[in-house]
């Protein structure tokens, strides 16, 4: 029987998945979906996917590709969707399907326990303060129970921990095959399981990283393997151009200084003078971020010339070259000593790297790239390509395949463009030659839903804007009990519309606040879902950046997403001038061809927020009037989930007191 034959034999109403998963619903989208898939294995080639929320394209990729008996690497966009897919997902249909399949999990290394880095951590903590003593006590019982060394497994251990890098490696100070540890290496356990199993789950970041600079054993992998999956395709472009330039920070730089300083005193004491290298390191780095000053703080310099704008240009270039000559005398010391120790050979290595760094940018930027400068407490030297469309036409999906080869590559997403080419996603991806499916939403937005676009309020430009967005989240949030996201496109709107909200239920304590930066995203979405359980107050969730996306609250604890602003690019950003620039040079529309795209995917991903399952039942706000008064709207509006659309108060009053009777599961309440 054919792959596609079989998958539709799965999908079917009395297939196996019917009588095997209580909760599967057939749906002809998801069905479509999996034989388009199962088709393309059979044939080869690429397929881009845009399968809209609730399609279940989970199971719509994996049905065909675990029953093709093909290798399978399969990317996701984040480690929790990794988790996701290899903890519950994966085995559940394996085992359903009854299939041999062996799945193994790969992180990036930074995501594993380094057994040689706890034991330093353990020597060096004589002076760490309590917390710091506890926490490395709690990691070094773990360690030694798990099998995997996945630093996931310890609960309450945000993965921006500050002691996360205390007992992980990187790729500057891993000792690699001189490391004393190197028998029991997480890391190299996860990559030898990796490439012994028939399906592989890894995420964009490593995928990109290791096409970058090839160490994490996927390009040993990725020959073998006959099926590549993207998951969550739309993070792809944005996460590949972290990967493919350069970039250094001061933060690096400090890090290596007090490496150097513990390690030569370690390992080579009174051979050379480890204190003065190591400060002049030190010194010469806080130097660099001296020359920038404060008044610069959380901003993205432009970069064309020698210096960054806004930086004096002698006092860059000199305190640039006095880092570059440090960096250089610590490499030549390390040098001298280098056979001493493993620790001591990599830090020489670190030590080239970053002169080699640092000699990029003295000189002048790539062709086809961008430069700037992220100012923060750190700097971040910065230089990107504008998008991975050459990578991937050169590096993976080859313009002539070679005779014979079958490889398959699926890409999909609840939001891949708003045109019927999807070119938002397919021309910065170098997928123009892809085959294009695009599967509607099984929701019945317009019973589920309500779109209000408040005509009173002022434009986003002025002042008292965001003001009034939160007198609007007050009183809405009031009527139906808490159960409201709050997303801005700008940390200071996030911060103005917080601020009002927690003024102005401070005394009356009816809602609890919740602010993005004030938790974990983790920790804040746990508390948000509990909503009103074991007598806690409602809340209001204020959030922006990542909450915009992978963001599933089904049910009643979300009924309301509001959106402060149009998501337009923010014009100043290096990146987005240097892509506008192009698009200007071949004589592209940049409002038409790139601000809307970029605004109607990113209003589209904000908006999947509020429904999430059939029964679900919301409101979803967006406090700008240029969504009905501009004529580009109309484009904003086609791209959003059909939702019926309100324009009154009266209606909308109306729409918020159906949200409070019991009846909410009725359609007919909205």
């Amino acid at each position: 029987m054919s792959l596609q034959n079989l998958t539709r034999e799965i999908f079917a109403p009395e297939g196996l998945l019917s009588r095997s998963v209580e909760e599967f619903r057939i749906r002809e989208g998801q069905t479509e979906m999996a034989l388009a898939i199962a088709r393309v294995i059979d044939e080869g080639g690429v397929l881009v996917v845009e399968a809209g929320t609730g399609i279940g394209k989970t199971f719509s990729y994996l049905v065909p590709a675990l029953l093709s008996g093909a290798r399978l690497l399969l990317s996701t966009a984040t480690k929790t969707l990794q988790d996701q897919l290899f903890g519950r997902d994966l085995p559940r249909l394996i085992k359903v399907l009854g299939l041999p399949v062996r799945a193994a999990l790969l992180k990036g290394r930074g995501s594993y326990l380094c057994q040689h880095r706890l034991q330093q951590a353990r020597e060096n903590s004589t002076s760490a303060d309590r917390l710091t003593l506890r926490t490395l006590a709690k990691i070094e019982i773990w360690a030694k129970v798990t099998r995997s060394g996945d630093l996931a497994e310890l609960a309450g251990l945000d993965e921006r921990s500050p002691w996360i890098p205390l007992v992980t490696s990187s790729r500057e100070n891993c000792l690699g095959s001189q490391c004393p540890q190197l028998r029991s290496c997480h890391v190299n356990l996860a990559r030898r399981e990796a490439l012994a199993a028939d399906v592989v789950i890894i995420n964009h970041h490593l995928f990109f990283a290791d096409l970058a600079v090839r160490e994490s054993g996927l390009a040993e992998l990725l020959p073998s393997v006959q099926t590549v999956i993207f998951d969550e395709a739309h993070q792809l472009n944005e996460t590949g151009v972290q990967f493919l330039g350069q970039q250094l920070s001061t933060a690096q730089l400090l890090d290596f200084a007090h490496d150097l300083l513990n390690n030569g005193l370690q390992y080579a004491r009174g051979l050379l003078d480890w204190q003065q290298l190591a400060a002049q390191v030190e010194h010469t780095t806080r130097d660099l971020r001296l020359v920038v000053g404060q008044a610069l703080a959380g901003n993205k310099l432009r970069w064309v010339g020698i210096a960054p704008e806004q930086v004096n240009t002698s006092d860059w270039t000199a305190a640039l070259g006095a880092l570059h000559a440090a960096c250089g005398r610590a490499g030549w010391a390390l040098d001298t000593v280098s056979e001493t120790s493993p620790d001591l050979l990599r830090l020489s290595e670190r030590a080239n790297l970053l002169g080699q760094r640092l000699a990029c940018f003295m000189a002048s930027c790539a062709t086809d790239s961008v430069r700037w400068l992220d100012v923060g407490a750190q700097l971040r030297l910065v230089e990107s390509p504008l998008d991975i469309a050459q990578v991937v036409q050169t590096r993976l999906i080859k313009p002539t395949p070679v005779e014979g080869d079958q490889r398959s590559w699926i890409f999909t997403s609840a939001t891949l463009g708003d045109d019927p080419a999807l070119r938002w996603f397919t021309e910065p991806c170098g997928l123009d030659a892809a085959e294009i499916l695009k599967i509607g939403s099984p929701f019945d937005y317009a019973e589920q839903a309500v779109l209000y676009v408040p005509t009173h309020l002022p434009k986003p430009s002025e002042a008292s804007h965001s003001a009034q967005v939160a007198d609007l989240v007050a009183r809405s949030a009031t009527v139906i009990g808490g159960r409201t996201l709050v997303l801005t496109t700008s940390l200071r709107a996030l911060h103005t519309i917080s601020e009002a909200l927690l003024r102005h239920f401070e005394n009356s304590r009816t809602l609890e606040i919740l602010v993005q930066g004030q938790q974990t995203k983790r920790e804040l979405m746990d508390r948000f879902r509990r909503g009103t359980q074991d007598g806690a107050a409602p809340c209001i969730l204020v959030a922006s950046a990542s909450f915009w996306e992978g963001v599933d609250i089904p049910g009643d604890a979300l009924q309301m997403v509001v959106i402060d602003k149009l998501p337009f690019p923010p014009p100043g950003d290096p990146l987005v001038e240097a892509r506008s620039k192009r698009l200007e040079a071949v004589g592209r529309s940049v409002f038409k061809d790139y601000f809307m795209p970029e605004a109607a995917i990113a209003l589209k991903q904000g908006a999947g927020r509020l429904i999430r399952r059939e029964s679900d039942r919301g409101i979803l706000i967006i406090c700008d009037t240029r969504l009905t008064l501009m004529g580009y709207g109309r484009r904003l509006l086609r791209a959003l989930p059909p939702m019926r659309q309100i324009s009154s108060l009266a209606d909308f009053d109306a729409a918020l007191l159906a949200l409070t009777r019991p009846s909410t599961t009725d359609p007919s309440c909205l």
